[in-house]
């Protein structure tokens, strides 16, 4: 019983709480309870030796006296409803004491409605249900034992590593064969598990491994970011396992030995030419092992599964994840990043800068600092690097808008001795793109000097020679003989008659010969 005479005495002389229930071995809750309805009945220590802690506790407790025993609770009752989610100890301890409520009976206080419960569950040798909720969490990890698929085309063996998932409420299981433990296959196994359950888990808890986990220590939790992005398209949250702690996954552990047993061992004796071979032969024996009974509880894996777990699974998404990849590279001053044996494009103005590459089988995504700045169709094999024109500056935009065409019908506006000089140009070499960049600087210099200009400058060019050169018209230009007198003169001769003779065009600016 608790000393109510005592708590007072020792209140009266300023104790704090915590220093009386230390004193007294009961909680400060109980102390401060004890205090106020001190309070609110109007005493006052000291009080006479004819109150007893009896008497006390009839007047602060009315009818609780009157009976000896608590209520027990119903633990099979209890056991069953921690089952289900949400439902926790607190909860049903709440339930319980609206019953005693209800009934007249006085009910446990939680610490010792969970201690006797805990001691229900150690005797009858059960585990606890509170962390196996039917949808909650859904155990994922490789098999350590492998098989063989034989590569008829190779003649060699290839090693084959099964994925095992294991929904710990039913211990309903799913495995699946891939050629390696990649990142691809991590995730390819997981959409294929959910496309199996027809459901998601709340929660995922895979092992540390590397493909699924960067970094998890006491302090810091770093995820694969692949593995992160589908984890979130299902609407599920990814609690990995402690390091060196199995015991947080036992589920999937236990599952990884039965289908190493009743899989794996199995199928020994069997020759598996495709990976599709195998995976048909493990969902049958899959569907065996789930099938199985029980030893120790009714009903099987199954059973379990469509009775207690499904319904309470997440709902698949509309559209299944696109798997992709995540890299982190520094754009170079060609502004292009490579994925596999393509490249492509990205703004100009991000060069030396450090971006985000988001590589799925369609597309080719780059963010920097979680904004897009760049989409592209993904094209495999492709030699040549994808450029779109809005990730250039203005010169190489123009520079890709060069074709003969397009200088000719330039030229054409500007003057037929510009036409000629372009033409020229063009054709003065084995391929038509090597006068390319002469007519681009021809355009420069329009640009520059006006297309009048530029138009007189040919024409005086083409006066001195049949092949004039970017040289020769620049140096018209820069010396503005263009704008000489006889420019007219000389238009209407046949230039194509005359070279160009040294010191001819001091001589002209002189305004004769010395002949």
């Amino acid at each position: 019983m608790i000393n109510y005479r005592e708590i007072i005495r020792l209140h009266s002389l300023d104790l704090s709480f915590r220093s009386i229930s230390s004193s007294l071995g009961c909680s400060r809750n109980t102390v401060a309870e004890v205090v106020k309805l001190w309070e609110a009945h109007g005493l006052s220590w000291p009080v006479s030796d004819k109150l007893t802690n009896k008497d006390l506790e009839t007047l602060f407790y009315p009818g609780r006296g009157s009976r000896s025993e608590r209520k027990i609770p119903d633990y099979e009752y209890i056991h069953s409803e921690l089952a289900k989610p949400g439902v926790t100890l607190t909860l049903l301890w709440a339930e319980y004491c609206a019953q005693c409520q209800l009934e007249g009976e006085v009910p446990y206080q939680l610490s010792q409605f969970s201690e006797k419960y805990r001691a229900f569950a150690g005797s009858k040798k059960i585990t606890l249900r509170i962390k196996r909720k039917p949808g909650e969490t859904l155990e994922v990890d490789w098999a350590g034992d492998t098989i063989s698929v034989y590569d008829s085309a190779l003649g060699e063996e290839i090693k084959a590593y099964i994925f095992v998932a294991c929904l710990p409420c039913s211990l309903y299981c799913y495995a699946e064969a891939f050629s390696d433990m990649k990142s691809n296959s991590w995730i390819r196994a997981h959409m294929n598990a959910f496309r199996f359950f027809g459901g998601v888990s709340k929660i995922l808890v895979p092992d540390n491994l590397k493909t699924g986990v960067i970094k998890n220590t006491k302090y810091e939790l770093i995820l694969n970011r692949s593995y992160q992005e589908m984890a979130e398209h299902y609407g599920s949250v990814i609690i990995p396992a402690r390091p060196v702690k199995p015991k947080d996954k036992p589920n999937v552990e236990s599952a990884v030995g039965f289908i190493e047993t009743w899989i794996l061992a199995a199928l020994r004796h069997q020759k598996f030419f495709s990976f599709e071979e195998l995976n048909f032969a493990i969902r049958e024996k899959l569907h065996e092992l789930n099938q199985k009974s029980f030893q120790k509880r009714k009903g099987s894996r199954l059973t379990g599964f469509i009775e207690e777990e499904k319904d309470y699974l997440l709902p698949l998404p509309a559209t299944p994840y696109e798997n992709a990849l995540w890299k982190r590279v520094t754009i170079q001053p060609d502004y292009l990043i490579s994925v596999g044996e393509s490249k492509y494009s990205v703004p100009y103005e991000f060069i030396g800068r450090k971006v985000d590459v988001r590589s799925s089988d369609k597309t080719i995504e780059v963010f920097y600092d979680g904004n897009r700045i760049a989409s592209h169709v993904r094209k495999d094999g492709n030699g040549e690097p994808v450029y779109l024109r809005e990730h250039m500056p203005e010169k190489h935009k123009k520079f890709l808008s060069y074709s003969s065409e397009g200088f000719i019908d330039w030229a054409e506006e500007v003057g037929k001795d510009t036409l000629a000089v372009v033409k020229h140009f063009l054709g003065s070499g084995r391929m038509v793109q090597q006068g390319f960049k002469n007519c681009s600087t021809l355009m420069r210099l329009a640009d520059r000097h006006s297309t009048t200009r530029l138009e007189r400058a040919c024409t005086r060019a083409l006066s001195y020679t049949p092949s004039p050169s970017i040289k020769n018209i620049t140096t018209i230009l820069k010396n503005s003989q263009d704008k000489l007198d006889d420019y007219d003169s000389i238009r209407s001769r046949d230039s194509r008659k005359y070279g160009i003779t040294r010191g001819y065009h001091s001589q002209i600016s002189k305004g004769g010969t010395d002949q």
